[in-house]
Order: structure tokens, then C-alpha cells, then sequence
């Protein structure tokens, strides 16, 4: 299903989007990855995933989503699992981990919210990787928000930076309140180089 799925999206994506990934050579390739991407719709959820292809991405997804037999069957089959925001308990955090020492990829939207607007990122992603010990590979989307920006052809980027690692440079560990600030800086800095390339418009 996810196969299936995810093949048909990045075909639809194509040609309506005219989708372009930047910088997929950074991403590891020996080891699973924790992947941080900006959040402000449900397109860049579905872009993210077809950009990775043919790699597959576990999403976390809040547990709401999950509510119903039917949408929990469908969200499982594109390997999605529940996360409850409000009271993450220690699933929460199990799951992804188990995944990462798998070797999977593990896709999280720090910001926590669908917005435009600068938010402080959570610390969920520095600390996934920190008990995974796999690095932390930041990346940004610009494009339409919704299906009538697909459907006019709104321009899809979908931009990677260089993972990030989890140690200083004397081997020490770094703190998941540094890993969490210069991982919101870095993907600053990636939104900003789409928008330098025009990926708005």
C-alpha cells in the first residue's frame, strides 16, 4: 500500500507541482536518519515522503487521525503511527526508536503546528535521535498548502541539509536543547535559500 501510494502521489505531484528535490545526495545512506522538515499544510507531508523515494518515511501523526477504524487502517498502511501531543507517554517515544535502530527513516515536523509564522521548535526530534543515536537530517518545503495550489501548478521544492550530528567535535555529547536550536536554525536557513530560488512563486 505504501509502495503503491507514495508512487502515485509523486507521479501526481510532478505533474501538477513540477516538484524539484535539492540536495538528496546529503542524506545518509548506511544508518536511519531522523528527518525535520517546516510545516504548513498537508501537501509538504506528501512531498516530503515522495522525495525520498524510493526509501520508505514513518511519519508520526497525532492520534486523532487515527479515531476510526477506516482512517487508522489507512494512515498504518502508509506507516503512520499515533502520537497523543497533549500527554506523550513512553510509546511515544519507543516506536520511532525501535524503527530508527531498524535502519528506518523517521519523518517529524518539529514545529508541532501547520503555520507560516516563525515557531520555537520541540525538542522531540534531538531527542528520538539521541536515544536511536542516528543523526538528525534537517530540511525545508516551499510550495501549495492545498489542493488548489497543487492543482494550478504552484511550484513544489523540497530542500536537505547536512546531517547533524550529536556530538561536538571532542566526542562529547551535545545537549538536546543545542542539537533542537541549531537544527531551527539551520532549517531557517534552508527556507531562506528556497525562497532565494524563487520557490514561493
Amino acid at each position: 500500500m505504501y509502495a503503491f501510494t507514495s508512487r502515485f502521489a509523486n507521479v501526481v505531484l510532478k505533474i501538477f507541482g513540477r516538484t524539484k528535490v535539492i540536495n538528496k545526495n546529503k542524506l545518509p545512506k548506511d544508518t536511519g536518519y531522523v528527518v525535520a522538515c517546516s510545516h504548513i499544510g498537508w501537501v509538504d507531508v506528501v512531498a516530503l515522503g515522495t522525495a525520498l523515494l524510493p526509501n520508505e518515511i514513518h511519519f508520526m501523526a497525532k492520534k486523532e487521525l487515527f479515531a476510526k477504524p477506516q482512517s487508522a487502517k489507512f494512515f498504518h498502511s502508509i506507516n503512520a503511527f499515533p502520537v497523543d501531543r497533549e500527554n506523550p507517554g513512553p510509546s511515544s517515544i519507543k516506536t520511532p526508536v525501535k524503527l530508527l535502530k531498524e535502519k528506518k527513516i523517521i519523518g517529524i515536523f518539529p514545529s508541532g503546528t501547520r503555520t507560516s509564522e516563525d515557531v520555537p521548535l520541540k525538542k522531540g526530534a534531538a531527542t528520538i535521535a539521541n536515544l536511536a543515536r542516528v543523526p538528525i537530517v534537517p530540511a525545508a518545503y516551499s510550495g501549495p498548502t492545498d489542493l488548489k495550489g497543487l492543482l494550478r501548478g504552484k511550484k513544489i521544492h523540497v530542500i536537505f541539509g547536512d546531517p547533524i550530528s550529536l556530538k561536538n567535535e571532542d566526542g562529547t555529547k551535545k545537549d538536546p536543547a543545542d542539537i533542537t536550536k541549531e537544527l531551527s536554525d539551520v532549517m531557517v536557513q534552508l527556507q531562506n535559500e528556497l525562497d532565494k530560488r524563487g520557490g514561493q512563486k
